[in-house]
């Protein structure tokens, strides 16, 4: 069962050949044995099981990043204030595939409120990558992608601000699929950066991310930013054979700098792919790309500060029990108590960029880089219909190898962060796998990042589609996970 896609144990649910109730038994026994080498989850619902057997999804389970509010379910995104938070109600999103009888196994460990990129800023536990126990899983949706990496779960919804789903997905070798921006309520999701957030999935396949795509977007009321038109994929283009019609542009940018060598060669080795399949491929420029890190780390944490504001310590239950002598001093001690360091950073940089002397200088200029980074992807598909880069200028590092040079950590979401800022949407397919810096012997996996144009998620699944059915590499999975 484990090697199923998400839509092939539905269907195998549907003909009778197995049932919901064993499908749920599988996966909550996989579970027992495997999370305490990956220690992914911060909550399992083995109990909680219902049986719809003609349903959308069939009441197969899904993880849940513990970011999403879960109507009496805990809901802790990974940090120690929200250790015992138990939602009176559902996001929207949750709402929706609970009507399509999605089973919530439960809720898998993140960065703290999804802020930074290597697992290691959960208060809870780091999260291991199950090709190499040894290096990161990358963040902060890393229980997301890990568990379904294993082949521990068919898929499992996750949040994109910047890299969060694409990073971990592309690491630990599986699809990630964030729409427009516009596309998918935020409404009681955990906000990092409002204008930023994206809740999406991690799935096996292309087709799996559009059938969750499918159910999840939907024009919300209660979300002021969700778009009112519901969009309706054609199913034809899952017939498509090649890319004769598609012209793929490759930003030089994004080949420069950072690039690790040997994910430069595999990444290479992708787009003689996507020639063969009859691409028509095309060399310009983003030249506004090298301003986008740093933009992005400017407006973020900005964002971060005024979504924390509500974390203090009164409305919630963790608060020191020593003395204090007035309010601030309550304030400070306990958010440098129970913050962790990452929230505690991106707090102090919002203090500096926001205030009186620095905001014209720091936090309106990236406003400004944000919007010429827009016009640049808005030029080039006029153009071209999709753009082709790395997600990650490495594969997988050694755990704890950049934990005091946060800059590094950074700078490797050089390729990510463009389209974020520009809200556009984005899957990533198997590029291969390659060596490591470190060990010329350990093959890891790299993927490639397809781009198109905001509201173009149909091409942008059809692209991916053709590329996926002309290669075998996301059927590997790590083979220790073998029953």
């Amino acid at each position: 069962m484990k090697d199923l896609s998400l839509l092939e144990i539905i269907e195998n649910i549907k003909s009778k050949k197995i049932t919901s109730k064993e499908v749920w038994n599988y996966f909550v026994w996989r579970i027992e044995k495997y999370d305490e080498k990956l220690w992914a989850f911060n909550f399992v619902n083995k109990d909680w099981f219902k049986e719809n057997d003609n349903s959308i999804l069939a009441w197969v389970p899904l993880w849940i990043k513990d970011i999403f509010c879960e109507k009496w379910v805990p809901t802790t995104g990974s940090s120690k204030m929200l250790e015992n938070f138990i939602p009176p109600y559902d996001a929207t999103v949750i709402k929706k595939l609970k009507e399509a009888w999605m089973s919530s196994i439960g809720k898998v460990n993140m960065d703290e409120f999804a802020m930074w990129s290597t697992w290691w800023n959960s208060a809870f536990r780091p999260t291991w990558n199950p090709w190499d126990l040894t290096r990161i899983s990358w963040g902060s949706s890393s229980g997301s992608a890990s568990w379904v990496s294993a082949w521990l779960i068919p898929a499992a919804l996750g949040t994109d601000t910047g890299w969060s789903l694409r990073q971990p997905a592309s690491m630990c070798n599986v699809v990630w699929f964030r729409p427009s921006y516009w596309r998918n309520s935020r409404y009681w999701v955990m906000p990092m950066a409002s204008s930023l957030d994206c809740p999406w999935t991690i799935t096996k396949t292309v087709r799996d991310a559009w059938l969750l795509y499918e159910i999840m977007n939907w024009h919300d009321k209660l979300e002021n930013t969700s778009i009112e038109v519901k969009d309706i994929i054609d199913p034809k283009i899952w017939e498509t054979k090649n890319l004769k019609w598609v012209k793929v542009w490759l930003p030089k940018e994004y080949f420069e700098e950072w690039l690790d060598i040997w994910v430069k060669q595999t990444i290479l080795k992708a787009i003689e792919k996507l020639k063969e399949l009859w691409a028509e491929i095309v060399d310009i420029s983003l030249p506004m790309t090298k301003y986008a890190v740093a933009a992005y780390y400017i407006i973020v944490p900005a964002e971060v500060s005024t979504n924390l504001w509500r974390l203090d310590w009164l409305r919630y239950w963790y608060s020191s029990n020593k003395p204090y002598n007035d309010m601030q001093e309550f304030y400070m001690h306990n958010r440098w108590e129970w913050l962790w360091v990452e929230a505690q950073r991106r707090s102090v940089l919002w203090a500096y960029v926001l205030s009186a002397w620095f905001y014209d200088s720091y936090f309106k200029k990236a406003c400004q880089i944000r919007t010429l980074i827009i016009e640049d992807f808005k030029k080039a598909f006029e153009k071209v219909d999709v753009i082709v880069s790395p997600v990650s200028p490495n594969v997988a590092w050694k755990i704890w190898q950049n934990l005091n040079d946060p800059l590094k950590d950074y700078l490797a979401d050089a390729y990510t962060i463009p389209a974020s800022l520009a809200w556009l949407p984005g899957i990533s397919v198997p590029a291969w796998f390659t060596k490591s810096e470190d060990n010329e012997k350990k093959l890891l996996p790299v993927w490639l990042q397809i781009l198109t144009s905001q509201f173009s998620e149909q091409k942008l699944l059809e692209v991916a589609n053709v590329f996926e059915k002309a290669t075998w590499y996301a059927k590997q999975n790590p083979q220790w996970f073998e029953d």
